[in-house]
Order: C-alpha cells, then sequence, then structure tokens
C-alpha cells in the first residue's frame, strides 16, 4: 500500500485563510479559524485554543513551537482602530484546535481531515530532514578525523608549510569541483564570508568529500609521496576521479548540490532533541 498522502485542494477553505510569511513559514490566525468554524463570538474560541495547548504540551512538544501569541489592528465604523488578541497557529496546533472543537459545527470534521493529512505530510518530511541532519553530523564528524589523518600524511609527503598546505587542499578541491577552488566554490554558493564551505555541504556532498579525503590519504601512503608537488598532483587526481565516478553515476556535480543548513545549528538542534527526550 502507498504512504502517499492526498494533497489538500487548492480553494480548500483552510488553505485560503492560510497566512504565509516572507520566509515562506506558513501559520494560522486563531481568529480567521474561528470564523470559518462559524463561532460568532471570539470568547466562545478561546477555551478550545486553551484545550489544544493542554493537548500540545500532553503530546511532548512545547507550545511555543506551534502558539504565538499577537495582536492585530481592526478597522472600526467609525474609522478608527482597535488591536484585537490573537494567535498565530501552527498547522499542528490547527489540528489540536479543531480536535477540540464543537462537533456540530458544520466545517470541524472537514478541519479535522484537512488538518490530520496535513500535519501527517509536515512529520514524514521532518522524518527525512532529521535523517539528512544524523547523516550530515556522522559524515562531519568522520571528515574532522580524517582530515586531521590527511594532514598528517601530506606532511610526510612534504606539505610543511601553511601556505603549502592550502594549496595542497586547494588542489584537491579543484579536481573534485571542475576546477574550482576554495574561493570559487564559497562566492558560487553564496556563502557569507565567514561561513565556511564544509559547514554547508549536505550528506551527498560531504560522502564525495570524504571519499576524495580517504582515497588521496592512501595514495599518499602507499606511493610513498615526498615531495609537495606530487602530492598536489595526486590530491588533484583522485578528485577528478571522484568527481567522474559522480558523473559516470548520473549524479549531481557537487558545485550543483544545494547549501545547506549549517551543521552548528544542526549540531545545536541535534543537542536539544535528545535533551527534550530525556
Amino acid at each position: 500500500m502507498s504512504s502517499q498522502l492526498p494533497a489538500p485542494a487548492g480553494n480548500n477553505t483552510f488553505e485560503r485563510i492560510k497566512r504565509v510569511n516572507a520566509e515562506g513559514n506558513e501559520s494560522w490566525s486563531a481568529r480567521d479559524l474561528a470564523q470559518v468554524l462559524e463561532y460568532l463570538n471570539f470568547r466562545n474560541f478561546e477555551p478550545v485554543i486553551q484545550k489544544a495547548k493542554e493537548a500540545c504540551v500532553q503530546s511532548g512538544h512545547a507550545v511555543a513551537d506551534h502558539f504565538a501569541q499577537m495582536r492585530n489592528m481592526v478597522n472600526l465604523g467609525s474609522g478608527a482602530q482597535r488591536e484585537l488578541e490573537d494567535w498565530a497557529l501552527s498547522r499542528y496546533a490547527c489540528y489540536l484546535v479543531i480536535q477540540n472543537a464543537d462537533p456540530s459545527k458544520s466545517l470541524v470534521a472537514l478541519g479535522q481531515t484537512y488538518f490530520a493529512v496535513q500535519t501527517r505530510r509536515q512529520e514524514m518530511a521532518d522524518d527525512e530532514a532529521l535523517k539528512e541532519d544524523k547523516m550530515r553530523l556522522l559524515l562531519r564528524a568522520e571528515m574532522k578525523k580524517h582530515n586531521k589523518n590527511l594532514a598528517g600524511v601530506a606532511k610526510q609527503s612534504g606539505v610543511v608549510d601553511p601556505l603549502d598546505y592550502a594549496s595542497f587542499m586547494d588542489h584537491g578541491y579543484r579536481g573534485l569541483y571542475g576546477g574550482l577552488g576554495v574561493r570559487d566554490i564559497h562566492q558560487r554558493k553564496r556563502l557569507k564570508p565567514r561561513q565556511h564551505v564544509l559547514d554547508h555541504m549536505g550528506s551527498t556532498e560531504l560522502a564525495a568529500y570524504l571519499f576524495r579525503a580517504t582515497q588521496t590519504e592512501e595514495k599518499l601512503r602507499r606511493e610513498n609521496v615526498r615531495n609537495k608537488v606530487h602530492a598536489n598532483r595526486i590530491h588533484n587526481e583522485v578528485g577528478r576521479k571522484v568527481r567522474k565516478t559522480i558523473h559516470e553515476l548520473g549524479g549531481t556535480m557537487p558545485e550543483n548540490l544545494p547549501v545547506a543548513e549549517s551543521i552548528k545549528k544542526v549540531a545545536s538542534w541535534e543537542k536539544k532533541r535528545l535533551k527534550a527526550r530525556t
């Protein structure tokens, strides 16, 4: 049986009242939702929101992640404006709200189905994102170890000075990235000056980088290289062979892979996630 979930209709009532900010984050106004669900007085809807918040806590989620208090300015008949309290609700918050709404309301059942599907779709996407984050953290840890090993072997191969090592690493990048050096890659991926290329590689790009590093390390050892020019040539050669393999497999060239979220943020998120489970 397929796990594919039906896509919500584009003209769905709940889809129409969805708000999307400049960063692409979506939310629903509690007042808009109350109106759609036919709550004539928002005061009668507030206890429903409170029950939903309690359900959120019981489910192990942080209320602040799904219910954000806000204030809206509305026009009065006299031309004046009045500030009204409102809540910006996440998709999950809407699901909890509708689960606690009056079942006699005509659109409650429809809303339950809509947000159940939407919430499940997001859960599936979050699961995939979590797998990617874990893989990135694992590969980055391996890279840290093998970069240290590679630096040691490179030193034995005649790459002694810091400037020589920077040139050695650049040769490896140029082989793997089709002639692009570190600065070129940094510019191509539109990273900020203080952002490190390695910190923004996804798992596919990290894996290619790691393979290049381990194979260069082994080749330098195996051939007992003792000349920095020879070491640079080998690093570039290994990078080109890894690139050729990616091409033969029909993969995306590393310079064309998307920029990932900072690995430092991912590590922080994972630390918080593990802490929340204890």
